[in-house]
């Protein structure tokens, strides 16, 4: 492999290789793991003390990675403040202080178990579309707490 260099101009020729931009925001919100259709007993068999009423509350933790070429006059592969934009508007203004079960249609019982990987997979739709052309959504990871995580990886 050959050493990085730069061009008569000044620029390193690395600069327009693809590469990652990865941001972490927080949310608090409750969640219970149930499916109406089971009886209580396969419930709590398969979902433990997550399946109890009302639900619990995590700390939340999303991590998202996006990737593309870096721009050579703002050093960026994307405007950090237009992707803030976005994860306030798709992540943390929707979920902070919710109720996933109550609050978010995708997640009232019935539907999609509200799980780490579960929450990870609907918020990619909202992301992606989201993001300027040129950019790409590479990973969204969801944490409850520093033991658990599930992830939407492109």
């Amino acid at each position: 492999m050959e050493p990085n260099t730069a061009s008569a101009s000044g620029s390193r020729s690395d600069l327009t290789m693809g590469s990652s931009l990865t941001r972490v925001v927080g949310f608090t919100a409750r969640h219970r793991y149930f499916k109406p259709d089971w009886s209580p007993e396969k419930n709590r068999a398969t979902f433990g003390e997550c399946t109890a009423e009302p639900g619990h509350a995590h700390d939340y933790r999303c991590t998202v990675t996006v990737g593309g070429d870096i721009d050579p006059v703002t050093g960026m592969v994307m405007d950090l403040g237009v992707l803030d934009r976005i994860l306030a508007e798709e992540v943390t203004e929707p979920f902070h202080g919710k109720h996933f079960n109550l609050d978010v249609a995708a997640f009232a019982y019935g539907k999609t178990v509200p799980t780490c990987e579960a929450i990870a997979d609907y918020l990619h739709h909202g992301i992606a579309r989201q993001l300027p052309a040129g950019v790409r959504l590479i990973r969204i990871q969801i944490a409850e707490d520093e033991t658990l995580s599930g992830e939407w990886v492109s």
